[in-house]
Formats: structure tokens, sequence, C-alpha cells
């Protein structure tokens, strides 16, 4: 049977964290936690279920996973974030993989819990994610946010059924201060990296986004909440495309 570590990247994170590591208990030969100096009692909540620790300064998302697989004993990690857990399904299947040892890279899909209900359709879901592979043929991108999985050439990938059950919000608030979070770094990544937007992409990127979410992807059978959903894909579209225009022209102004 293969050996496999859980490796999960922490910042006060106390309130999630017991909740992912006890979803990973029946699965896991050694769970690592990287943390970014949590002030709160994650690392009480973590040591006390047995979890390896390690600390370091955050250094985006991208680089912090890597960091985390770095100090995994293991070659197939699963790599999770604090506020995500395992459905009983997924956990089934991934026990099955250890035994067969079959692939070397797995999908599953991530279902969003938002302010306490399942989000289903829309852009949401399924969200597919590559979280369980092999270090010999995958790392992570040193995106400082949407950090993706990079992999060999070739490599096959294998769909599993359950979810990933993703605890995101527990309230509107909570989502609308992420979006200008993480609309800021967006926004600064893609103008240190040379990319641009104009008037046209402000006005049209946002609408298309709640279109596709809410009309196109059945974001409105999930009710209230899929629509708010989808008017927050929306509105991070919007200020993503806003900021780095703001940076643009502020250039421009520098330059002239």
């Amino acid at each position: 049977m293969r050996a496999l570590s859980v490796i999960i990247i922490t910042f006060n994170e106390e309130k999630n964290i017991g909740r992912c590591i006890d979803s990973v208990k029946e699965i896991a030969d050694e769970i690592v936690i990287l943390d970014s100096y949590s002030t709160d009692n994650t690392l009480e909540v973590a040591r006390n279920r047995g979890a390896v620790i390690f600390q370091q300064k955050f250094q985006g998302y991208g680089p912090q996973k890597n960091a985390a697989l770095q100090l995994s004993s293991h070659d197939l990690v699963l790599s999770l974030d604090a506020d995500e857990a395992l459905s009983n399904t997924l956990i089934r299947e991934i026990q099955t993989e250890k035994r067969i040892s079959g692939h070397e890279a797995y999908m599953m899909n991530r279902c969003t819990n938002y302010c306490g209900k399942f989000i289903r359709h829309g852009s949401w879901y399924p969200d597919k994610k590559i979280r369980l592979f092999s270090k010999k043929i995958a790392k992570w991108n040193n995106e400082m946010i949407h950090e993706r999985i990079e992999m060999l050439p070739d490599t096959r990938i294998k769909q599993l059924s359950g979810d990933i059950l993703h605890y995101s919000f527990n309230s509107i608030a909570e989502h609308v201060a992420q979006n200008n979070k993480f609309s800021t770094i967006s926004a600064e990544t893609s103008f240190k990296n040379g990319r641009r937007t104009n008037l046209f992409k402000v006005i049209v990127h946002p609408s298309w986004a709640f279109l596709l979410s809410y009309i196109l992807k059945l974001g409105f059978i999930d009710g209230f909440y899929g629509f708010i959903v989808a008017v927050n894909i929306s509105h991070l579209t919007f200020m993503k495309h806003t900021k780095l225009m703001t940076l643009q022209r502020a250039l421009k102004i520098k330059s002239g």
C-alpha cells in the first residue's frame, strides 16, 4: 500500500483546521502543517490531532504550497486548504487508490459551502481540482493566488468520485472583503506580468461572468445564494479589471 502525506498551509484557521484533519485521519500516514505564524489556536488544534508542524513567513499560495510539499515525507501527496474536508465517498476512493497504485495524479470535484448551503451549480461546481499526486511528476506553480498544479507531459489523470467539501464564507460580507483583497493581488500580479486591460473588458467580462454562472451553468437552481455567488463572481471580475486599469493609468501619467 502506498503511504500518503497530507499537506495543509495555515494562518489563523482554528475554526477550520480540526475538521480538515479529522476528515483525512483514515487515509493519512502523515499530516504536515506549514503555518504562517498564526496568532490564534490553530497550532494547538493541529498538534492535538497529531500533525507535524512547521512555520515560515507566507510567500504566496503557490510558493507556500511547494514549501509544504518539500517538507512531506512520502511521494504520494494530498494537498488541502484548511477550510476544506473530504466527503465519505472521496475518502473511500482514495483508500482504494492507495491499495492499487494505478495512477500518478487524481482529479476531484470541489463543492463549496456558502453561508451554510452547498452550491452545486453555476461556475463553482463541479470545481475540478488536481490535489492528489506524486511529487515525482507534479508541483504547484509560483502564482501568488489562483495557484495551479504543473505536471510532466502525458501524465495520466484519474477522476475520483466524491467531493472536496470547501467551507468558504459564513457571510456575504466576508465574500465581498475577500473579493477586494484578491482583486488587488490579481491586478498587481497581472500588471507585473505585462497583462493589460481596457474599457471593453471592464464592461463585458463581468457581464459575461454573471451570465455564465447564473444562466448557462444553472446557478439559478441554487436559489438566493446561487444569485449572490454569481453577482460576486461578476464583482470580482470587475474589480480585477478596474484595478489593473488604474495601475495602467498611473504608469501612463508617470511616463508622460
